[in-house]
């Protein structure tokens, strides 16, 4: 089968056979897809010429009904979306969060377009500024929306969340998207795109899907056009230095690999509450999504003196772990071989050797022996003795692999947990107690994100609602 892209209002296939794209769990080839002989120039034109005008003539609250409508329809089609999903090597559960947590944040951004956004065509920033005594020079800011169109890229561990996170603001500010999909698990966004279309909720042009490479599309990107990436910071750093986007000041932001801290406090001792709580939440976020949340734990920090403990209750735990394929009620895959999805052809080399060689530096690299025919058990990597040197400064493409890091005092486990650029989020498990007594370390693991999270990631401690869903406006 060839998988189809949405451009220039009808279903198009490319030249070719194209990439296969195979079942993540038997291996299987569900779809081809490929984007030869596509004009790219004219897929940008048909965004900014069709879908842009007919946006920009709805008001906010016409927009945010759109969301909603949008929101209720998906949620009809859900079931056809939950069985599609088991073949990107997703569970039950995986799938409640990509396809539910997506269709939720457009009802969250409906809502708050509603209550937050007023009912007219323009966003007032501020209030009037008087530039003269008498007042007969005022001065008003507004937002309105840019003229160009939305490209999103997105990653493979969210194909529908990935879509539907981006197109709310998007839509809700007034600006037409073209949806590019990563390749592996493009075929569920696919489906959902396809729902999308025959809805017939939102404006011709308002939305287009390439399910392949993006060609040349980045050539023709003018100041009016934004790009917003998501996946590895290596390839987010080659299309930001792109000449087409550097010449024309194209808005490029863009979030990538994160290394996750959680710390554990010295005071959460074996058989306390937080212990457990410790051990539960690094287990889990190990297994969910296959390892793979961008917000996922990279970095269990815990004192050296509960290190072994830490260790052993984390084995205990991950032996429950099932590695099979949904048929058989599996709730993890961490790791799929070549043939699947989780883990490429591409990539697949690269990262086993990554991991031989972390587990020959380090002698307690792996809390389970790797194995399976499909699939590879959860692996968690050691930084027993030097931690600072030991653990990853950067993230991979996929899959990532967390790491365990034993420290004598809290201080460095701080440095340990917040020195990295690619940190987006941070947590610390320990009593009340402790908690009260290292306050400086919520507001460290804070100020850490502010300094280098990715220039999303940072408004988002500090816009409001209303700003955030206008990302794609201009004053």
């Amino acid at each position: 089968m060839q998988l189809e892209s949405y451009v220039s209002g009808a279903w198009r296939s490319g030249k070719g056979s194209g990439a296969a794209m195979r079942d993540a769990t038997t291996g299987a080839v569900i779809a081809y897809t490929t984007t030869a002989g596509f004009d790219f120039r004219s897929v940008l034109a048909h965004a900014r010429d069709v879908g842009g005008p007919a946006l920009r003539a709805q008001t906010f609250h016409e927009r945010a009904t759109c969301l909603k409508n949008l929101a209720k329809f998906l949620t009809e089609h859900k079931a056809e979306f939950y069985e599609l999903s088991y073949a990107t090597g997703a569970t039950k559960n995986d799938a409640l969060i990509d396809i539910d947590g997506g269709i939720g944040t457009l009802f969250v951004y409906a809502s708050k377009g509603t209550r937050e956004l007023p009912n007219s065509h323009v966003y007032l920033d501020g209030g009037v500024e008087a530039l003269s005594k008498g007042g007969s020079f005022v001065a008003q800011h507004i937002c309105v929306p840019l003229e160009g169109a939305a490209v999103h890229i997105n990653a493979f561990n969210f194909p529908v969340w990935g879509m539907l996170e981006k197109l709310a603001p998007t839509l809700l500010a007034g600006m037409p998207a073209i949806v590019k999909p990563a390749t592996s698990t493009s075929y569920l966004t696919a489906l959902v795109f396809r729902r999308m279309i025959e809805s017939g909720l939102l404006p011709e042009g308002a939305l287009q899907l390439v399910c392949g490479s993006l060609g040349d599309l980045f050539e023709h990107l003018n100041c009016q056009d934004a790009v917003a990436f998501t996946g590895s910071a290596s390839t987010a750093q080659s299309l930001r230095r792109h000449a087409n986007v550097i010449a024309n000041s194209v808005r490029f932001t863009a979030e990538t690999d994160s290394l996750n801290s959680c710390i554990l406090g010295p005071d959460a001792t074996p058989g306390t509450p937080e212990f457990d709580l410790f051990v539960r939440e690094v287990a889990r976020e190990m297994t969910v999504k296959a390892g793979q949340k961008c917000t996922a734990i990279r970095k269990a920090v815990v004192p050296a003196t509960a290190a072994a403990d830490v260790v052993a209750a984390l084995q205990a735990q991950l032996a429950k772990t099932v590695v099979a394929g949904p048929d058989g009620c599996a709730i993890a895959r961490p790791w799929a071989k070549p043939g699947g999805e989780l883990l490429s052809p591409k990539t697949a080399s690269a990262t086993y050797q990554a991991l031989e060689q972390r587990a020959s530096v380090d002698s307690t690299a792996t809390l389970r022996d790797v194995s399976g025919l499909l699939a590879r058990n959860p692996n968690l990597l050691g930084a027993m003795s030097s931690a600072a040197q030991s653990c990853p400064k950067s993230g991979c493409a996929c899959p990532k692999l967390p790491s365990l890091a034993q420290t004598a005092q809290m201080g460095q486990a701080l440095n340990l947990a917040s020195s990295y650029r690619y940190d987006s989020a941070g947590t610390a498990a320990g009593t009340a107690v402790f908690l009260s007594r290292h306050l400086w370390l919520v507001t460290r693991l804070r100020d850490s994100l502010a300094r280098s999270g990715t220039a999303a990631q940072r408004n988002s401690l500090t816009k409001s609602a209303a700003a955030r869903a206008a990302t794609a406006i201009k004053r």
